[in-house]
């Protein structure tokens, strides 16, 4: 049986559900972000008792497709900047169709109804998330920072970033109080 989960955007986040699927006695086959597989069908009452055990966790069952295939979406976005190897020619486009097998503007479409967001605006959200956490890291000059998520340029990163927050990069890092959101909350 595949169960579908929302806000699992990382590895710990698959050990909490897995956590949590064993804690109920539910043997788990296979887990993804986004996605378990358990070895056999789960009744309903227990259905009931994991949503619940999900939910205090911040974690969703979700039921619907559409909403199924929005959760695939985000984690493979999610992934794909974590992965911190996104070159300039990049299209989101091309990337989401191949890894899903779907016409991008149905996938497009699809989230924007849903998400009150474009794909592209999504995808550009959590770019500057990742750029946040980069520069208080402090590993990566604002150089490495741009190429490592497919800017053009340090301008064109600087530009957005300016755009979503309100900061340059610089400014940024001399706050005192960093705004970040967790990347289920994008």
């Amino acid at each position: 049986m595949k169960i579908f989960i929302k806000n699992m955007v990382c590895g710990r986040c698959i050990s909490a559900v897995e956590n949590i699927f064993n804690d109920n006695n539910i043997k788990v086959k296979n887990i993804n972000l986004g996605e378990v597989e358990t070895e056999s069908e789960i009744s309903e009452t227990n259905l009931q008792v994991l949503e619940k055990c999900l939910q205090k966790t911040g974690f969703e069952r979700i039921k619907d497709s559409a909403h199924q295939l929005i959760e695939k979406i985000k984690n493979l976005i999610i992934v794909k900047i974590s992965e911190l190897d996104i070159n300039e020619n990049f299209l989101l486009s091309e990337f989401l169709s191949s890894k899903l097998h779907k016409d991008y503007s149905s996938l497009s479409k699809t989230f924007s109804q849903n998400e009150n967001i474009t794909l592209e605006q999504f995808f550009i959200l959590q770019k500057i998330e990742k750029v946040k956490e980069l520069l208080l890291y402090n590993e990566f000059t604002l150089t490495e920072i741009a190429g490592k998520l497919g800017y053009k340029s340090v301008q064109h990163l600087s530009s957005q970033f300016r755009n979503s927050t309100g900061f340059t990069p610089t400014e940024f890092k001399k706050l005192k109080v960093h705004n970040r959101k967790p990347l289920d909350q994008v």
